[in-house]
């Protein structure tokens, strides 16, 4: 990924891209609509919610996902309860533990006769087709592919040939069961976002929901299923395996699935502390008025001013409404001259404005990070007060990440805001020009003093055990320097220059700050 971000910067400096064809692609006339079920309010979770429903009409409850195995479980105890249908809708769908895990879940309500929509990206699929088209086979369960590419040609020429649309992405990420409850967050399908993995510090976040905040985010999935750019899998893919190749598959799905009973995940999850309150039927919502915010699905194939498709103008109202604190989490922040502006422009105003995210040390896209540097010293000067991860991602998860297919190890992941600690956002948007602009995204906009003061009242507690806090001081010369304030092995450290980092890899990512692709980050 970093290399083709490199390449986009080097053509677009050169005035290299225009209109060069893309590989093409099947017509996509053979895909049906098809909608959420409406009448759902007699199957199990319909029931299960009801009461809650009653004593609050017209508002939405919700419980914070805050940790990966809470993550897992809630998604397999929803995908087991199903009885009408679920839809998923994934930027990445990984074929890892949890990946296969999930995949098992669906395969089984789709043999209890549960309608089974699942919608992914094409990001994250290369060499994938035969047991995608597998999957698609189940005669209750539909995969179609958004914004593919061809498999006529290799992606990284595609990438090229089809700048402005094959890179521009689908990053929404849901899970919608019944059209009672759904889950709306950061996290993509896959073990680094459920804890899976332990040797990975990997902070995330998602939010589970009941009431009028579901037909919103069914609304949200049907319009991107029913979509010109959204290709059902077959069409897409080709010639499909034999009945005996899928049940070849699916028996060795089931032997993984299998020999996983006793391992030390399935045990992890089984104590979960949300697992432990389901069994003890002590699981808690909180009650609030919501908003879904989406993209339109057509904001990929549109010019980038037609800001009357993207999520960002529905966020605003939020971002104005504020008078006293904003946090924010977003673990790849590039604001740009105007984002830059609104922020200190809240704080010349008295209100306290706090940002977490990643350090150079932490993140695995070091090219976004180039183009966030460059905003430091700025918003530092006008009373934006930073935070970046004390975390060091080691140069194997780096080179991971980049030879990979987009999945972040670097331990901040989550993306949520935090108004006057009585209302949050939480979805997939992160804070930079690729979500904001390119990508599509989604998230859920709620009010609620318990979550929100919660959320806040755990920054302040935790903020400087896991994050550096960044300072600007006159250096000799009267010049502006950051400084690093935080915490080693317990005691306190002051870094005069990225914390965990050496000259070669500082001097690498400043070369970067002066491509000229910040559009693309």
């Amino acid at each position: 990924m970093f290399f083709q971000k490199f390449l986009f910067g080097i053509l677009l400096a050169a005035g290299l891209i225009n209109n060069i064809g893309c590989a093409t692609l099947p017509a996509n006339t053979n895909r049906s609509e098809s909608f959420a079920y409406t009448d759902t309010q007699n199957t199990y979770l319909g029931q299960a919610g009801a009461r809650g429903k009653s004593d609050n009409p017209d508002k939405s409850g919700f419980i914070l996902l805050g940790n990966g195995l809470d993550a897992f479980v809630a998604r397999a105890v929803l995908a087991h309860t199903a009885q009408r249908s679920i839809d998923a809708q994934y930027y990445l769908f990984h074929n890892d533990l949890t990946g296969k895990l999930f995949m098992e879940q669906l395969i089984k309500a789709a043999d209890r006769g549960v309608r089974v929509r699942l919608l992914l990206d094409d990001m994250g699929l290369e060499g994938r087709d035969r047991g995608v088209m597998a999957l698609n086979l189940h005669p209750k369960i539909e995969v179609r592919i958004f914004n593919p590419f061809s498999r006529k040609a290799g992606r990284t020429l595609q990438f090229v040939t089809g700048f402005g649309t094959k890179t521009r992405r689908m990053h929404n990420k849901s899970f919608t069961v019944d059209n009672q409850v759904t889950i709306l967050g950061g996290r993509n399908i896959g073990d680094e976002y459920f804890d899976a993995q332990p040797d990975l510090a990997f902070a995330d976040l998602d939010v589970l929901a009941m009431g009028p905040v579901v037909n919103q985010v069914s609304t949200s999935f049907d319009r991107y299923w029913n979509h010109e750019l959204a290709y059902p899998a077959l069409t897409l893919m080709g010639k499909p395996p034999s009945p005996e190749e899928v049940t070849q598959k699916r028996q060795k799905l089931n032997k993984f699935i299998a020999r996983q009973q006793d391992s030390p995940y399935l045990q992890a999850l089984k104590n979960s502390n949300l697992a432990k309150k389901l069994r003890a039927n002590q699981e808690t919502y909180h009650w609030g008025d919501a908003e879904v915010i989406s993209d339109a699905p057509e904001k990929i194939t549109q010019d980038r001013s037609e800001t009357q498709l993207h999520m960002a103008p529905q966020l605003a109202p939020y971002l104005e409404a504020i008078d006293r604190e904003l946090i924010i989490f977003s673990p790849y922040f590039v604001p740009g001259n105007q984002g830059v502006t609104f922020l200190t422009g809240l704080a010349s105003q008295g209100i306290r404005v706090r940002i977490l995210t990643n350090s150079l040390a932490s993140t695995d896209v070091g090219i976004v990070h180039a183009g966030y540097a460059k905003y430091r010293k700025a918003l530092l000067r006008g009373g934006v007060e930073i935070h970046e991860m004390n975390k060091k991602l080691t140069r194997e998860q780096r080179r991971d990440k980049e030879g990979g297919t987009g999945s972040s190890k670097a331990s901040l992941h989550a993306k949520s805001f935090i108004f006057d600690r009585s209302r949050v956002f939480i979805g997939s948007l992160n804070l930079d020009p690729r979500s904001v602009t390119e990508n599509t995204e989604i998230g859920v906009v709620f009010t609620s003093n318990e979550i929100a003061a919660g959320m806040a009242t755990w920054f302040d507690q935790n903020i400087d055990q896991i994050a550096f806090q960044l300072e600007l001081t006159k250096g000799s010369g009267g010049k502006e320097e950051i400084v690093w304030h935080g915490f080693v092995n317990g005691e306190p450290k002051t870094f005069n220059v990225e914390p965990y980092t050496g000259f070669w890899r500082r001097f690498g990512i400043g070369l970067m700050g002066i491509l000229p692709i910040e559009s693309q980050l």
